[in-house]
């Protein structure tokens, strides 16, 4: 299978028929995918019993 030339590829307005179903059927794949990862960081945002650290290092030796 070659490469595709700007004389072959297409542009979406002329897409039709399956090509176009393809197109619209991944894009929206894409957003539903999107809006689930989106909805389970809001609902599930980390853990509530995290430990507080503070830095103490000031500066690291050289050896």
């Amino acid at each position: 299978m070659s490469e595709p030339t700007l004389n072959d590829i297409e542009d979406y307005n002329t897409l039709g028929g399956e090509k176009k179903r393809v197109v619209l059927a991944v894009i929206m794949a894409g957003l539903i995918i999107g809006s689930i990862f989106g909805i389970a960081k809001f609902v599930y945002d980390g853990p509530e019993d995290t430990i507080k650290t503070e830095n103490i290092v000031k500066s690291i030796p050289l050896k």
